[in-house]
């Protein structure tokens, strides 16, 4: 542990720790043991310094170096700063969710949503939590920004897919979709590739809900064939509806910067088969920048070392990455 020295001149982003009975903190020391991480960002640790130890020796690792503050804006360059959100011992109990690794995680929510709020901090990166619990979260963040109209966007390379509604029941979400609902998410999709990752003119691919929209739009598809047409005449360069076989297997989103799902299944499993590597979750439109991994807790994994940390990594630097565009705007 290091003394908490010069204040960063980088951007602060903050760091939940998620259930700390998972692998949140196996895929944050892994993450930040690599030094360049540094080099553009400086991370501030909701969570617990014993609890960060612990892990730290299981795995043997000797690095990153971190340091105790009090106060984000007073977080130091180089290392890993941690603000302990108790200063009881806390009980760690790996593979197993608790209650009290449940309280521990919205805790650690809590007082980073509330620097997030008041500017301490430039960004926020969610760790793994159990579903119930990271939807308790992302309410908990939400509910700050009621008037906004948001977007689950997964960011993986080069490839960006908006979801135009989230990790529903299929007759849920199929409920939501309307031409002013799909029109809506373009509108969200098309101004974060703007701001958030500084392409002016954005082209937007959109998925139909049929197995051959590309070719026969009918039923269904029609609505999203309207919401497209009404896009374009709002000045937004949106296409389709493409089949999922279109754009996947056949190669064409490689033609666009961004693409639409209608649901949750039709967006994330041609990715997770396509194995593109490290892929993270951002929600557009919000005024401040909160990303998160793409995996959950991963109970059955916790403290054997076996956590790979390319999701988190990419939630990490997707976050500084959209500060600084955000920044330059």
């Amino acid at each position: 542990m290091q003394e908490t020295s010069t204040p960063s001149q980088l951007p602060r982003i903050g760091l939940s720790h998620g259930d700390i009975n998972g692998i949140g903190y196996e895929v944050i020391l892994k993450t930040f043991s690599d030094s360049r991480m540094f080099e553009s960002l400086t991370p501030i640790l909701y969570g617990q310094s014993k609890a960060f130890s612990y892990y730290k020796k299981n795995f043997g690792l000797d690095s990153p170096n971190y340091s105790l503050t009090r106060d984000a804006r007073q977080a130091g360059d180089k290392k890993l700063n941690i603000i302990n959100i108790v200063e009881n011992e806390v009980k760690i109990d790996p593979g197993q969710a608790s209650d009290v690794s449940a309280e521990m995680s919205v805790l650690s929510m809590k007082k980073a949503v509330d620097d997030l709020e008041n500017s301490a901090i430039a960004a926020l990166v969610l760790a793994p939590d159990s579903r119930i619990v990271a939807r308790s979260n992302r309410d908990f963040l939400f509910s700050f920004h009621k008037e906004a109209e948001t977007m689950r966007v997964i960011v993986c390379d080069k490839m960006r897919v908006g979801l135009v509604t989230d990790d529903l029941p299929l007759n849920e979400a199929l409920a939501q979709i309307d031409i002013r609902f799909i029109l809506g998410k373009l509108a969200v999709l098309s101004q974060a590739m703007k701001t958030d990752f500084g392409i002016s003119a954005p082209k937007i691919a959109v998925l139909g809900l049929n197995p051959h929209a590309g070719s026969m739009p009918v039923g269904d598809d029609d609505k999203v064939m309207k919401a497209i047409n009404d896009a374009q005449k709002k000045g937004i360069f949106a296409f389709g509806p493409f089949s999922t076989n279109q754009l996947f297997v056949q190669g064409l989103w490689k033609k666009y910067d961004a693409i639409v799902a209608m649901y949750y299944d039709q967006g994330v499993l041609p990715l997770k088969m396509m194995a593109l590597g490290g892929c993270a979750y951002y929600w557009a439109g919000l005024p401040v920048v909160c990303t998160a991994p793409m995996h959950g807790p991963a109970f059955e994994l916790a403290n054997a070392n076996k956590a790979e940390p390319d999701s988190y990594r990419e939630a990490v630097y997707l976050a500084a990455d959209i500060v600084n565009w955000r920044k330059n705007q």
